[in-house]
């Protein structure tokens, strides 16, 4: 009896141990957003609401405006996604359904890889390989073809929202596709064969029946993508041209949130230039916070097989 009444106190202590823990994690979320949001106070009591869409950057008159950045933020995610989501799904279509069983491991291997390079790399890649072959072999053609647009206006020297799109498409295409293969692993058999038995091919049954299935979890790859670019830092930083402007030009330099922290920083020498820099650390967090947890839960939809679109066929 004494022995069974000392487990049953060890695992009380256990189980309260690992249960502390676990709490640890969600603490320190809320101790980064009480922590931003307090040396963000006097910065979000000065300039309001206005923050928000006005454009002047001016460390010496003290008026701070983070439009500039917040576009940039989204312009450059939005574009990495229109690269990387058609290129990630179909690498992720292509392992689960169409590949030879002995070349799924090594491309899934190698295609996830990529998440392994450090940014800074990514960034060096970018400034000697990247720049060069767009200004040699993208943009003219793209320019001669669609130069009427406002979209590509203006002289291409290289930094640019273009370079920055592109290098953040190359950064998320692994969190996209080991994603978005996972979750099509997890479509059950059943609607494959549904589809075949009912004189589908192949690529019919994978449009007809697995995509449906799965299509909250694909969105939610991409949104957990979005999340990963909106934070991605050093390797736009060193190629996006890092100008404190709007320009709906994709050949023109742009800034982020996340590049103006690393930037700026280490210069913030007064009260309301450092509060100003966290206000937008604090938007930065809160959006990308958002922007995962939304992924997360579409993806555990999935997980739990109440999918958006189950019946496929």
């Amino acid at each position: 009896m004494t022995s069974l009444l000392g487990r049953d106190r060890s695992d009380r202590v256990y189980r309260r141990v690992l249960t502390g823990f676990a709490l640890i994690l969600p603490s320190l979320i809320l101790i980064i957003l009480g922590v931003l949001f307090f040396n963000a106070l006097p910065a979000l009591e000065r300039f309001g609401p206005s923050f928000l869409w006005t454009s002047t950057w001016d460390p010496v008159a003290e008026v701070y405006g983070a439009a500039p950045m917040i576009f940039g933020t989204l312009a450059s995610s939005m574009l990495a996604l229109l690269i990387a989501v058609p290129l990630a799904l179909s690498v992720a279509i292509f392992l689960t359904e169409f590949s030879p069983r002995w070349l799924r491991q090594p491309v899934a291997f190698l295609v996830e890889l990529l998440a392994a390079i450090p940014s800074v790399v990514y960034g060096m890649w970018g400034i000697f390989v990247l720049i060069p072959f767009l200004r040699s072999y993208v943009v003219p053609p793209l320019k001669a073809l669609f130069g009427w647009t406002p979209f590509l206006q203006g002289v291409f020297y290289g930094n640019s929202l273009l370079a920055g799109g592109v290098i953040l498409a190359i950064m998320v295409v692994p969190y996209i596709a080991a994603v978005s293969r996972e979750v099509l692993l997890a479509v059950p058999a059943s609607q494959r064969e549904a589809a075949l038995a009912m004189g589908a091919t192949r690529w019919e049954a994978v449009r007809s029946a697995v995509l449906p299935y799965g299509r909250a979890g694909l969105i939610g790859a991409v949104i957990l993508g979005l999340g990963r670019a909106l934070g991605e830092t050093m390797a736009v930083t060193m190629v996006i041209g890092n100008r404190h402007d709007i320009s709906l030009s994709l050949l023109q330099p742009a800034y982020t949130m996340a590049a103006a922290i690393a930037n700026e920083f280490s210069e913030a020498t007064t009260a309301t230039y450092q509060s100003a820099l966290m206000e937008v650390g604090l938007l930065l967090f809160v959006l990308t916070v958002t922007v995962n947890a939304i992924a997360r839960i579409l993806i555990w939809r999935v997980a739990r097989g109440a999918a958006v679109g189950s019946k496929a066929l």
